[in-house]
């Protein structure tokens, strides 16, 4: 991979996709006579805009460079931000929103009616001298596709993952010119776009973890369906979006916090799992390590269980995301299969107290070694990892053959008995308490085939509220023609 010449992608001996160089993108750019405007880059020197000089013709696109590195020059330019800090998302948007006044402001739209004016702007922290913190920043542009039209935003969240300061310059600035290069260019497919910005880059280079689009050319963009795209093509481990839709920063909102997190498949949301999340969280709460303003809980659904036939079913995924959202809750979705890797995902944020909701049959699962033969210490390596951290688990009880199972009557594999009366002996695993019992009755598998085949009587065992988006949105496959028809029939 370079920066001069194309570089090829094959499938077999078949060429499928010719990529643009670094230099001929931004060239591309520059030889377009309405494309006009700003760079403002701070904290990692001026890496994206010197493509475009280097490019050619530069003078054309270029109105302002600059980098404001010193933070009162910072503050009295875009204003001072209330937290004090300056590699943040409310940064990186004042910086667009003031570059694009000033562009609007300074340049007459009589004397440039067919300029399409932008302004591309990141606030970065590359690696410390200590090597601790690789390093991250936001990165966006703001810009027009139509001279007159209302202005579409595009924002994303990097993490380094070199341990160069040089080559995390190197590597930001390749990620503006796809960046430009793909907002003015590939804007029809937000699917590309993304796939675009490691043109010339490695996953191992550069993680992208929360992205947003906004504006007129984006209004069909759901921004959770982007979410996934980050997971699913191996962009980051994990990603969150809240209740209103909008994607947001895992290390922003995980920070210091207490986390709550019940996994599922959610499909589709029933009345167990809020159960499960309103009886637990009542016990999480009441641990004297946990405060209850500070807890922060979260679905999360993994890509496995968005699997269907091998393939991700993305409106199978959006109907799910849609009633999680729509009863104010925060979903996460990763490729985490192991329960390990999520705890240390969040470990990786917070050293607070954590709990984990499960059922029965989950933790049956993760005494199942099957799942550890690919680490050297195998299910004890895991379980270290598991339960080393501050953590306690929430088990909520199955019913099976009309007996009520619970943490005391469980069966796990012989060999591993005695490692499971280890960690339920020492609390680490805890029943949740004031359940209704009526609820154990209720199996989200079964509840779809309701929904699906048009039989009645699936609303009841849904939280208020789901059925009628269900029916309002034909959501998993629901069709009001076949209730009619069964009525018909009977």
């Amino acid at each position: 991979m370079g920066n001069s010449g194309l570089d090829i992608k094959l499938k077999g001996d078949k060429v499928i996709e010719q990529i643009p160089s670094i230099k001929d993108k931004a060239l591309r750019i520059n030889l377009n006579e309405n494309i006009y405007g700003t760079f403002a880059e701070i904290g990692a020197g001026q890496e994206t805009v010197r493509h475009f000089f280097r490019a050619g013709g530069s003078s054309g696109t270029i109105a302002k460079a600059m980098s404001a590195y010193d933070k009162d020059f910072s503050d009295a330019i875009y204003g001072v931000e209330t937290d004090g800090r300056y590699v943040t998302e409310s940064r990186l948007t004042r910086m667009l929103s003031h570059e694009v006044e000033l562009i609007e402001k300074r340049l007459d739209r009589a004397k440039h009616p067919n300029k399409l004016f932008f302004s591309y702007a990141n606030t970065v922290a590359t690696i410390d001298f200590a090597k601790q913190f690789k390093g991250h920043g936001w990165v966006g542009i703001k810009y027009q596709l139509e001279p007159e039209e209302e202005y579409n935003e595009i924002i994303l969240h990097i993490r380094f993952k070199e341990t160069d300061a040089r080559l995390q310059q190197e590597t930001l600035g390749i990620l503006g010119v796809n960046l430009i290069y793909g907002a003015f260019y590939k804007y029809n497919d937000p699917k590309k776009l993304l796939r675009y910005l490691y043109d010339h880059l490695d996953k191992d280079q550069l993680e992208i973890d929360t992205i947003n689009f906004s504006g007129p050319r984006f209004a069909n963009v759901d921004n959770r369906l982007m979410s996934l795209q980050l997971v699913k093509n191996g962009m980051t481990d994990a990603v969150m979006f809240s209740p209103d839709g909008h994607n947001i920063l895992p290390a922003a909102v995980l920070y210091k916090k207490n986390i709550l997190a019940l996994r599922g498949s959610f499909r589709p949301v029933t009345k167990v799992n809020m159960d499960m999340l309103e009886r637990s969280l009542e016990m999480f709460t009441k641990e004297n390590k946990v405060e209850k303003e500070n807890t922060f809980v979260i679905f999360e659904i993994t890509l496995s269980n968005l699997r269907s036939e091998g393939e991700i079913d993305e409106r199978d995924f959006m109907d799910r995301a849609e009633l999680l959202c729509s009863l104010g809750q925060t979903v996460m979705i990763s490729n985490f299969q192991e329960y390990y890797k999520v705890v240390e995902y969040f470990s990786s944020y917070t050293k607070a107290r954590m709990g984990l909701v499960m059922g029965v049959n989950n933790l049956v699962d993760i005494f199942d070694e099957k799942y550890y033969r690919h680490l050297s210490g195998g299910i004890l390596e895991a379980f270290g990892k598991l339960f080393y951290r501050d953590l306690k688990v929430y088990l909520y009880p199955m019913l099976e053959d009309g007996e009520v199972i619970t943490s005391q009557n469980l069966k796990v594999h012989p060999r591993m008995k005695e490692l499971y009366k280890f960690f339920a002996y020492n609390g680490k695993v805890i029943d949740v308490a004031g359940y209704d019992k009526e609820n154990l009755k209720i199996f989200s598998r079964e509840v779809l085939k309701m929904i699906s085949s048009g039989t009645s009587g699936w609303e009841s065992l849904l939280p208020i509220g789901t059925a009628e988006l269900i029916k309002h949105h034909k959501l998993f496959g629901y069709d009001p023609n076949k209730v009619l028809e069964d009525v018909t029939n009977a």
